[in-house]
């Protein structure tokens, strides 16, 4: 060991092997501001062989490396720590990046502080620096700082020994409204991240021990003093060889927002159901009944506790089994059904034409089946009971004025299409012309006095007429006319001459 000569000859030789050995690196510097030694881990460090690599004086040491301060430029020759060691400056912890000013060899980063070597009456006679390579811990550490900034989850880094918040990301100082000032350096007393949790006793005594804290609701007060909900954990973790506890968080405001919504829009969905003049079910999917309304246990007659719990099938309820097996499968494919004809049997055994229509909808995160009926019994008996009397009347319609028997026809059946358009171009003109003759309400013996026809030929057209229209009856043809817009008797085309 050619370079430990000199400074250790009177050392035992295991000390001198013990200090070569080090995983740290050492260099020793005199008054003179020369390098009197280094041992291999030093060398090492600096990817050199001899101290004459090193070079040999704090000046050639300058000149062969060149170290660069946390802001990553390179330092003046007084802030070089053998410069600052050799003026007499003790110093820790100081963190420089070294490389040489020739050749490829990447920087690294090393952890350097300063010790005085005194003699036997202890005079100064010159500095001992001590480098320990932190290159993978601080990569690490930005790696970490990166990761932690860019984390869209609000967390928080509290040193263990004052609990004091040392790391905030940007995702609690959006949710809380602080800014990285009001956070970082404060405490928790003066930032309770543990307010209000079920066991705050338990919870700080995990703190002060370096314990995982697990979730649990606490309520956060942020920037404006309102408290918001939130989920804590706390995992602990070293950073920068200082115990500290990660607190991590999940903001519970907008499920609480939205839990209140909910809870607002069924109360009013209970409140518009049980108030609806409609008749209305809720049913589970498998077509339990959940509830009824007021306006359903009057038209169906069911007291809510002789048809909630069962299912319609089982209540009897519908006549028609096809009808809600179709219904079923619609809402099984997530599809509502809209006015379906169906027959509903009261409680005495009535039956009422109405008409049904069912939708799903999720109900305290339970998927439901919201059925409305309409009953439409009397409507439909006014129908048919108009339809009759109109069929009635339309067997002699010869004293009718024209304008009568037109809103006669219409009300029984309602025109489709274009008036005068469909169906008329199969009637030959004779045809029309006796068609036009039976809705002026003729009978066969005025048609055949008017057109000069015998009353049988009169017939054989009427019936033809019939048959190419598809009726039976006069009426029906009065109507069937109507429709088309013939209100008289057509004179058919004269021939060319």
């Amino acid at each position: 060991m050619p370079h430990n000569a000199t400074v250790f000859g009177a050392a035992p030789r295991h000390l001198l092997e013990i200090v070569d050995g080090l995983v740290e690196g050492i260099i020793l510097i005199d008054a003179g501001r020369r390098i009197l030694w280094a041992n291999d881990t030093a060398l090492a460090m600096h990817s050199v062989a001899s101290l004459v690599e090193l070079g040999g004086t704090v000046a050639g040491y300058r000149k062969r490396f060149a170290v660069r301060g946390d802001n990553r430029r390179i330092l003046p020759a007084r802030q070089y720590p053998l410069d600052r060691a050799q003026a007499g400056e003790t110093f820790r912890d100081l963190v420089v990046e070294i490389a040489p000013r020739r050749g490829k060899v990447p920087p690294r980063l090393y952890q350097v502080r300063s010790l005085p070597l005194a003699d036997a009456q202890g005079a100064c006679e010159g500095m001992v620096l001590v480098m320990q390579d932190v290159t993978e811990r601080y990569h690490a550490e930005e790696r970490f700082e990166r990761t932690f900034a860019a984390n869209p989850a609000p967390a928080l880094i509290c040193r263990l020994h004052g609990l004091q918040y040392t790391k905030v990301n940007h995702g609690f100082l959006e949710m809380t409204g602080y800014t990285r000032n009001q956070v970082v350096g404060r405490t928790l007393d003066q930032l309770d991240v543990l307010h209000a949790v079920p066991d705050r006793d338990d919870a700080m005594a995990r703190l002060r021990g370096g314990q995982t804290i697990p979730q649990m609701e606490a309520q956060l007060r942020v920037r404006d003093g309102s408290a918001k909900l939130v989920i804590v954990a706390g995992q602990p973790i070293d950073v920068g060889d200082e115990a500290c506890m990660l607190f991590t968080f999940n903001d519970l405001e907008p499920r609480r927002r939205a839990e209140d919504a909910l809870r607002q829009s069924e109360v009013r969905f209970s409140k518009a159901f049980r108030l609806a003049p409609v008749p209305m079910m809720l049913s589970t999917a498998d077509g339990t009944v959940i509830e009824v309304n007021e306006a359903f246990c009057a038209t169906t007659g069911y007291p809510p506790d002789e048809i909630v719990g069962r299912t319609s099938r089982s209540v009897g309820l519908w006549v028609d089994d096809e009808a809600c097996q179709g219904m079923a499968r619609s809402l099984s494919r997530g599809s509502g059904v809209r006015n379906v004809e169906m027959l509903l049997r009261t409680q005495d055994g009535a039956l009422l034409d109405c008409l049904a229509s069912a939708d799903l909808v999720d109900i305290q995160d339970q998927r439901c089946v919201l059925s409305v009926v309409q009953d439409i019994t009397e409507r439909r008996r006014s129908e048919v009971e108009l339809i009759a009397a109109i069929e009635a009347v339309m067997q002699d319609t010869s004293w009718f004025s024209r304008t009568v028997i037109e809103k006669l026809a219409q009300m029984r059946q309602p025109r489709r299409g274009v008036p005068g358009k469909g169906g008329l171009a199969q009637l030959t003109p004779r045809e029309r012309e006796v068609l036009g003759l039976i809705c002026q309400g003729l009978a066969d013996a005025d048609i055949a006095e008017q057109l000069g026809l015998s009353r049988n030929t009169v017939r054989n057209h009427v019936a033809t007429l019939y048959s190419k229209i598809g009726v039976h009856r006069r009426s029906a043809a009065i109507i069937w006319g109507r429709e088309r817009g013939i209100v008289g008797a057509e004179r058919p085309a004269r021939r060319p001459g």
